[in-house]
């Protein structure tokens, strides 16, 4: 699969791209109609330290874009729940398209 990373006021990070590749190489094993992805990564200024480390996920399958965005203190848990939530929402899909066959 071809993930696209891209940073925005974030310095790249070879750690959290391979952290990602992982998350997502594990839902193309499981999802195979995945046809590529792109990560961003941002950083807010937030009043909180529980967020401001933002990570979103866009994953492109056949006849839709598949989207999850999430916002916490640390990249590491911010890749993790966005790649949660893609995990549901491919599943849903998987089972849509399962349905219709």
């Amino acid at each position: 699969m071809n993930i696209n990373f891209e940073y925005k006021d974030v310095s790249a990070s070879k750690r959290l791209e391979a952290l990602a590749e992982e998350k997502l190489n594990k839902l193309e094993d499981k999802y195979d109609f995945i046809v590529n992805a792109d990560v961003y990564f941002k950083k807010e200024n937030t009043s909180t330290p529980d967020t401001g480390m933002i990570c979103e996920i866009r994953i492109n399958v056949p006849k839709t874009t598949i989207f999850s965005s999430s916002n916490n203190g640390s990249f590491e848990v911010s890749i993790s729940k966005a790649a949660n939530e893609v995990k549901t929402q491919l599943q849903r899909r998987k089972d849509k398209m399962q349905t219709h066959q």
